[in-house]
């Protein structure tokens, strides 16, 4: 039995593809990973394309270098729900390529939460 494995080809862009990118990314509210994402291409190509260009791309400064508060980060946070809330809360685990989906009713929020931690372990 012979088993052929595909070739595997580099994808090319146009450079007019490249540059309406980087013009994406100077609109305001635009991020680099937001339109790298939009248009099915890894960020750190397209900040790769504009330093080629000369353009210095943003600065990653959405996360915090350090904790702002003492607390433990990733602990539980409890959320007071209100009564008029009907929709059901709705939880999608991922693993792999497995995808569960959980439905539980908001009037039962505590309960759905000790669930939660429970199953988290």
């Amino acid at each position: 039995m012979n088993v052929t494995k595909p070739r595997r080809t580099r994808r090319t862009h146009s450079e007019a593809f490249k540059r309406s990118l980087i013009e994406a990314c100077d609109e305001p509210g635009a991020s680099v990973a937001d339109v790298a994402l939009a248009n099915r291409i890894n960020a750190n190509q397209l900040r790769r394309w504009m330093r080629e260009r000369g353009i210095e791309p943003p600065e990653l400064s959405c996360l915090p270098l350090h904790p702002v508060t003492s607390d433990a980060v990733g602990g539980f946070v409890p959320v007071q729900l209100t009564q008029s809330a009907a929709a059901p809360i709705r939880l999608e685990l991922r693993k792999g390529a497995a995808v569960i989906t959980v439905e539980w009713p908001a009037s039962s929020a505590g309960t759905c939460g000790a669930w939660l931690r429970e199953w988290l372990g």
